[in-house]
């Protein structure tokens, strides 16, 4: 569904950054803004409705903490979003320099696109949504005056008025209220019962009943919103959280207005509660998705940056190429993972992404039966069979037409047993020594698994037996060595 695009500022004085921002974030479908310079930033700002302002740290004249620092001052942007993004390395002090200015977050250079994406669209979605509750409160204080009016005017308006709250009632997320200042009664409509979680035959609408429902929290709130109206304020809204009597909580906002008489006196109080708790909810899934997308995407790069550091090669050509390979394979199994969401990868669909470039004239024969891999045993099966391809490649049966290949597997007693048999190529002798590629295997295969790679020189072609645990403990404690341990791994691996 298409939305209302929002504006995007880009504040750096460099023209080659600002372009490889608008790249990253061209995607969004967002109005990306670039200002060369603070003071040309401020002159948008004053002219143009800004979301969410990227700014970077250091720049002359007017860097990026007393570029934030005036922004703040100002009264329509102290709630702007603004992110930093910063060359050198940033201390604490430095970070909490930065929050103190009005920062909600921090990107380090070299900037990773998907994570600066993802945390742009959150502020985004996060200010687009804040717009529509705008729109709507003051739709909602507008149907709360009028129909204060006509209360007042006659019996018939008060009809229509009902009519239209039963309709607001019927969409089950809203409810109302009236409160008579002078002799303290309560009315609560259908929806407000619904809200709170009581019944109108078990409830008394009360004050001391009412505060008995509202989280500790927010009380003090809600009774300076009262006096409020004791000092001429004649309207109201703020958001709350309710605890319903089965110790549910759930965040509501609240519009209020006020009645008064010829004096100018406060005779009554009228209000509409709205139940935003999905809303809140669909907010706490977008910042979980925003650190899990962080998250993935910092243990991509560190994994990356190890294959990087660690591939060996005598020409530039071939460390490009096997560079490339490793991190190609990588690329494919974070796509399957994608895909699914996280939840796992299938061991045929692995195999086939890596075979594609190589499955010609039927050398490859594969059998086994459906194996669902959790993300760790996924991500690390994956390099290793890129590695046993790249060598059959160059050295083994995929190196010639006669070659032959045979890959089958199966799972028994939560094992997986994977057995790579090749045939028909050139002689094959047992190697002097290992390369970068068969450490790693082995590394990662024993060290991060809990498993274990057996190869077999046979003149006739190489025979490689991998033994993989699946047992969910075993997989999951996997995944923390993934994540923290992988380039420790790696680094032994290399010898």
């Amino acid at each position: 569904m298409d939305h209302e695009k929002v504006n995007i500022l880009l504040v750096d004085d460099q023209p080659a950054k600002l372009l490889a921002y608008e790249v990253i974030l061209k995607d969004l479908g967002e109005n990306l803004v670039i200002a060369s310079s603070g003071r040309e930033a401020l002159e948008v700002l004053l002219k143009t409705e800004i979301a969410v302002i990227l700014v970077d740290v250091c720049m002359p004249e007017l860097d990026g903490f007393e570029l934030a620092a005036m922004i703040r001052e100002h009264p329509r942007f102290q709630k702007t979003a603004m992110i930093f993004i910063s060359a050198i390395q940033v201390s604490d002090i430095d970070r909490l320099r930065g929050y103190e200015m009005g920062a909600v977050d921090y990107v380090p250079v070299p900037v990773v696109p998907e994570v600066l994406r993802a945390k742009i669209k959150v502020f985004a979605e996060l200010y687009r949504k804040t717009r529509e509750l705008e729109r709507l409160n003051h739709e909602l204080e507008d149907r709360v005056r009028a129909r204060t009016a006509e209360l007042e005017s006659s019996t018939a308006k008060l009809r229509e008025s009902e009519q239209r709250r039963s309709m607001a009632i019927a969409a089950g997320k809203m409810g109302s209220w009236d409160w008579d200042w002078i002799s303290g009664d309560w009315m609560w409509d259908e929806g407000q019962y619904r809200i709170f979680g009581v019944s109108a035959e078990s409830f008394e609408v009360n004050p001391a009943n009412v505060q008995a429902l509202l989280h500790p929290d927010d009380v003090d709130q809600l009774r300076k919103a009262i006096a409020e109206f004791n000092k001429g304020t004649r309207s109201y809204e703020t958001e709350f959280r309710i605890v319903r009597p089965d110790g549910e909580v759930r965040w509501c906002v609240g519009t209020a207005a006020a009645t008064v008489d010829e004096s100018g006196r406060v005779v009554r109080v009228s209000g509409v509660t709205v139940d935003i708790t999905e809303r809140k909810r669909a907010e706490e899934r977008q910042n979980l998705l925003a650190r899990e997308v962080d998250h993935r995407a910092k243990n991509a790069l560190a994994l990356a940056q190890s294959i990087v550091r660690l591939t060996r090669a005598d020409e530039v050509k071939a460390y490009v190429n096997a560079v490339e390979g490793r991190i190609n394979a990588l690329a494919r199994v974070h796509t399957i993972l994608s895909l699914s969401s996280w939840q796992g990868a299938e061991l045929s669909r692995l195999i086939e992404e890596e075979l594609a470039p190589y499955s010609l004239g039927g050398q490859i024969r594969l059998a086994g039966s459906e194996v669902q891999l959790l993300p760790a045993t996924a991500q690390t099966l994956a390099l290793a069979l890129h590695e046993l391809f790249t060598n059959s490649a160059k050295y083994g049966a995929l190196s010639t037409r006669s070659g032959r290949l045979a890959i089958d597997w199966r799972v028994e007693d939560e094992v997986l047993t994977l057995r790579w048999e090749e045939s028909g190529g050139p002689l094959v002798t047992t190697p002097k020594s290992r390369g970068f590629g068969t450490r790693s295997l082995l590394a990662s295969v024993e060290s991060q698994l809990g498993g274990q790679a057996q190869f077999d020189w046979r003149a006739e072609g190489l025979v490689c037996r991998l033994e993989v645990p699946l047992t969910r403990k075993t997989a999951t404690a996997a995944l923390g060595k993934f994540d923290t341990a992988t380039s420790a791994e790696l680094q032994r691996a290399s010898g």
